[in-house]
């Protein structure tokens, strides 16, 4: 056994192979093939080449440094084998041309973050890796910004309005569903056709009398005319025919807004009246709670709230049903006659104070909130709310005696307009929506086109396009 040990103790300890007696002569082709697969990566067959059964990767393509490693099997000669040209193509193909640095991958990773990643962490701009840094696509031009809406600066058409009253707490002017402006001068009430330009004058109360608001109903065909004496009559326009007179106000009354059949009447004697014309009786129900008198009413677009305004300072908000306001809003520092209810947004409301407050609130009165202030440095007369965009105008008086188109909800200025020497203390809108019309105590109307038309609706309906210049209303 010793001299078999002696003549052959270079295979055994080479191939550490415990294999069978009769298996000892293939034993030298076996452990040949075995090596060269184990070393195939430094032998080569003058043959053929060798194939494998599956991928080893090489040492030199991995990043040891990543995991304070040291490799094992460094390059030689110098010459990158196989596997490191696949891994060099691999982070082309993940990362681009622009592959990031051993160097900036390890100073990138801090020990408390986890370090195995499929997404490289570097220094560099995302704006190196399309298409994620940048949205510009070959081919395509971007998309023109929209310009923003003109608003002509000057009316394009004046209406000399004689004997118009200077007076803070009155609603004179008011423009029907049918495209007619009633006009309260004086003691009487004209009439004027948008559509002809045509003049009519519906009523002249006497010399005792004196009319202090006027009031479509939704429908158009019936005007309500509150009185200087505490009376509100009703005409109909088709017949120019007066229909009914209802009393129960002892002093004048100044303020009206229909919903529906129902019209309510605000008078200077502080109280609030309920009149449905479809009953024999003057008023249904009777509003109390202001201290002074009422300059504004207006009913929601869904006739189911009820804004007030007084001299004393207050706003109410009240329900069909109650004789009590179910609101009171008190942060106003004066009168309170601009009111408007927006046809967007479900129970916003927006006032306006008197030359001692000056300021535009705007209340959420679902959730009885106060919204937004804006101080307009000058005495709110009136608010509108455009039915077509989200916009709001407001008429002003001292000091400035100007008109602004405000955009809802950051109330930016769209245009400012003037032209008026008074208090712009009437304001109405055209059926369409496009136009509006002030009244001061210039004794002038001036029709301005300040909101777009609607999406559905031609431009052939605009209000006045074919009467220009100036003309009087009597």
């Amino acid at each position: 056994m010793e001299e078999d040990e002696s003549t052959t103790p270079k295979k055994k300890t080479d191939s550490q192979l415990n294999l069978p007696p009769s298996m000892n002569r293939p034993t030298v082709s076996l452990e040949s093939r075995i090596n060269r697969l184990i070393d195939s990566n430094h032998y080569h067959s003058p043959s053929k080449p060798i194939y494998s059964d599956r991928f080893i990767p090489s040492r030199s393509g991995s990043n040891f440094a990543l995991f304070d490693l040291a490799s094992s099997s460094p390059k030689k000669d110098g010459k990158e084998d196989g596997a490191g040209s696949y891994a060099s193509l691999l982070k082309t193909a993940l990362f681009g041309p622009v592959t990031p640095e051993k160097s900036d991958v390890v100073n990138g990773f801090s020990p408390s973050r986890n370090i195995f990643r499929f997404k490289t962490e570097t220094q560099r701009s995302l704006n190196l890796y399309p298409p994620f840094g940048s949205d510009v696509v070959t081919g395509v031009s971007p998309s023109p910004v929209k310009s923003p809406r003109k608003i002509l600066r000057s009316p394009y058409k004046v209406l000399d309005a004689p004997a118009l009253q200077d007076d803070f707490y009155l609603n004179l002017v008011d423009w029907s569903a049918h495209n007619v402006l009633a006009v309260g001068l004086g003691n009487c009430v004209y009439l004027w056709n948008a559509c002809s330009s045509n003049v009519t004058k519906l009523c002249d109360l006497g010399v005792d009398e004196s009319v202090c608001s006027v009031g479509w109903a939704l429908r158009g065909t019936h005007l309500a005319i509150g009185t200087s004496s505490g009376t509100v009559q009703i005409w109909d326009v088709l017949r120019c025919n007066r229909i009914r007179t209802m009393e129960g106000h002892r002093l004048r009354v100044g303020a009206l807004a229909w919903s529906s059949s129902v019209l309510s009447s605000g008078s200077r004697d502080k109280s609030i009246l309920q009149r449905d014309i479809r009953t024999q009786e003057d008023h249904v129900s009777k509003l109390k709670g202001h201290k002074s008198e009422i300059c504004g009413l207006k009913w929601s677009f869904d006739n189911r709230e009820l804004a007030s305004g007084g001299n004393d300072n207050k706003l109410f908000v009240w329900n069909q049903h109650s004789t009590q306001p179910v609101l009171r809003y008190c942060e106003h520092a004066a009168a309170v006659k601009a009111i408007a209810w927006s046809p967007h947004h479900h129970g916003l409301l927006a006032s306006g104070g008197g030359t001692a407050d000056r300021c535009i609130r705007f209340w959420n009165t679902t959730t009885n909130t106060h919204l937004s202030c804006i101080d307009t440095n000058s005495q709110v007369c009136n608010l509108v709310w455009s039915k077509n965009v989200n916009e709001l105008v407001s008429t002003h008086g001292y000091s400035q005696n100007q008109i602004i188109v405000w955009k809802y909800p950051t109330m930016s200025k769209l245009a400012t307009l003037t032209g008026h020497t008074y208090r712009v203390l009437y304001l109405a809108v055209s059926p369409d929506g496009q136009t509006i019309v002030t009244g001061a105590g210039d004794e002038t109307l001036r029709f301005w086109n300040v909101f777009p038309s609607p999406k559905s609706q031609s431009r052939e309906s605009e209000i006045g396009a074919l009467s220009f210049g100036r003309t009087t209303i009597r």
